[in-house]
């Protein structure tokens, strides 16, 4: 399955199989609890992980608010935005495994006293640059937005709270950061705790640092992605659906094996990832395969495509757990969970998830996950140590030369341009299935990734893309939306809103505007 690239597993796997060093898992969630003695020791186990190529997320929620007393000392507490910068400083120094830098994921409930910090902490574009940032939302705190109510700010700890806010207030602060950094997101947290398999063992308060897999304390998961371009049937126009049941049940065996071959960086890791096994197999590649079965991605029929597809790979991911239950035993910690009280036995307390697949689907030489093309020409910023790349996607030369178009002159105008819309005299089925993530309405991002949510027992990975001409109340929109579709998390990213960026449109120094096409200086365009 990896020499024909069917399937990869994360990058921590193929990193680190089969060397001394033998940490296969690419999610961490570390408790944070609401001592110095813990903070630092989240800081170091943060480290332990972080060299070994995984990735961190943490819920800084159960810290005291800034300016709290200490009784221990006498003095006022520094607050989970202090604290987190700790954490920012220390990934800064170190590499991934040796070989890519670090990453986090830091999350505050939106009832902490101390949210408005938090949602503003990035606002610069320069603070906490290792942080992707999400706030914890209830469902009676959207409830209460949608009736424009007040909300308490509770300590943790605290059964009620001394301060109320208007819910809109905090709303509308956390979509005008989003809109001018893109972050920080929503996680919809009693959405991810009903999915919960482990209730027994504890609520779930984070995730990873990309979204798609919520996990407990010092739980782990191991992840793999199949490459969905290779699964067309030879007529090119349907799925093999044998290959790809057969390619699923053989990549659920395989992620079982790397937990029990995982040699974990921390004990706490150990004991938690063995006991629930948990796994992400997911997809990637969803946007070639529409494009080489001549589907538009903004389509009802890509929905349903992807509704379908995953449905076949969530239900033969459970069969397989199922029967390895019986060959090799339920996961330990299968007393007193959710599948107990069902009677079903499983080996994996999770199995699917849909990552970002970013290196993954650059070996196999497709699309990421299940967003659409970005550009069909862009530079890829700031990679291999520091070099930009110029990408130009294959797909576009092939569609051309199969049906007798000038391909060059297209891949001129679009090595310009970033994409086909104001190239002229092109057929407008063409138009229609090179239609890029910027040029997709929002509500389709959404419904796309819903599609894929109804079948994903762990969560999904999707940037919601907006031009640089959205405005807040898009974001708004959008988030509003991801709550009413029942999704588990939410990002958004409006272009250009980060300086870093780095995807960007074209391929020149001197590429046209994405939103109103007009020439730009290069000292002032960021495209």
């Amino acid at each position: 399955m990896m020499t024909s690239l069917d399937f990869l597993p994360n990058s921590p796997t193929l990193m680190n199989a089969g060397t001394p060093l033998g940490q296969l898992s690419a999610c961490f969630v570390i408790p944070v609890e609401d001592t110095i003695e813990d903070i630092f020791d989240a800081v170091k186990q943060m480290a332990l992980i972080q060299r070994t190529g995984g990735g961190t997320g943490f819920s800084f929620s159960n810290l005291r608010p800034r300016n709290a007393p200490v009784s221990s000392t006498g003095e006022k507490a520094a607050g989970p935005v202090a604290f987190m910068k700790i954490f920012d400083c220390a990934t800064a120094h170190i590499k991934q495994g040796g070989k890519r830098r670090g990453a986090n994921m830091g999350v505050l409930r939106v009832d902490h006293p101390d949210i408005l910090e938090f949602i503003r902490c990035k606002r610069d574009d320069r603070a906490f640059q290792n942080f992707n940032l999400s706030v914890a939302v209830t469902d009676a705190f959207m409830k209460a937005v949608k009736a424009d109510r007040d909300v308490d700010l509770i300590p943790p700890g605290k059964k009620s709270g001394t301060t109320r806010v208007r819910a809109g207030k905090i709303f509308q602060e956390i979509v005008r950061a989003a809109w001018e950094t893109g972050d920080p997101g929503l996680l919809f947290i009693d959405h991810i705790n009903r999915s919960n398999p482990t209730p027994h063992q504890g609520a779930i308060e984070a995730t990873n640092p990309c979204g798609e897999i919520p996990l407990l304390g010092y739980e782990s998961c191991t992840l793999g992605s199949v490459n969905l371009s290779n699964m067309l049937a030879q007529d090119g126009r349907s799925i093999d659906g044998e290959k790809l049941l057969s390619t699923v049940d053989r990549s659920i065996r395989f992620l079982d094996n790397v937990i029990t071959m995982n040699q974990h960086p921390i004990r706490e890791a150990e004991t938690a990832t063995l006991g629930n096994r948990k796994i992400g197999l997911g997809i990637m590649g969803f946007s070639e395969m529409l494009i080489r079965m001549g589907i538009s991605y903004d389509s009802d029929a890509a929905e349903k495509m992807g509704a379908r597809i995953m449905s076949l790979i969530n239900a033969q991911a459970f069969l397989t757990s199922h029967r390895l239950a019986d060959e090799r035993g339920d996961y330990p910690n299968w007393q007193g969970s959710v599948h107990a009280r069902k009677g079903i036995h499983i080996r994996n307390a999770a199995r699917t998830a849909i990552a970002p697949t970013g290196t993954i689907g650059i070996i196999a030489d497709t699309t990421p996950g299940i967003e659409p093309l970005f550009a069909l020409a862009y530079r890829r910023n700031h990679v291999l140590e520091g070099r930009n790349l110029v990408e130009v996607n294959p797909l576009l030369d092939e569609f051309a030369r199969r049906h007798h178009l000038d391909a060059d002159h297209i891949i001129e105008q679009v090595m310009e341009k970033g994409n086909l819309e104001k190239v002229e005299d092109l057929p407008g089925k063409m138009k229609q299935v090179f239609k890029t993530a910027l040029e997709i309405p929002v509500e389709r991002h959404l419904l796309i990734q819903a599609a894929f949510q109804r079948h994903v027992d762990n969560s999904v990975s999707k940037t919601i893309n907006m031009p640089e001409a959205a405005a807040p109340t898009d974001v708004e929109k959008a988030y509003r939306m991801a709550w009413e579709l029942g999704l588990k998390g939410i990002t958004i990213y409006r272009y250009g809103s980060r300086s870093n960026q780095v995807l960007q449109l074209g391929t020149e120094e001197h590429s046209y505007q994405y939103d109103h096409g007009s020439k730009c200086d290069p000292e002032e365009c960021r495209l």
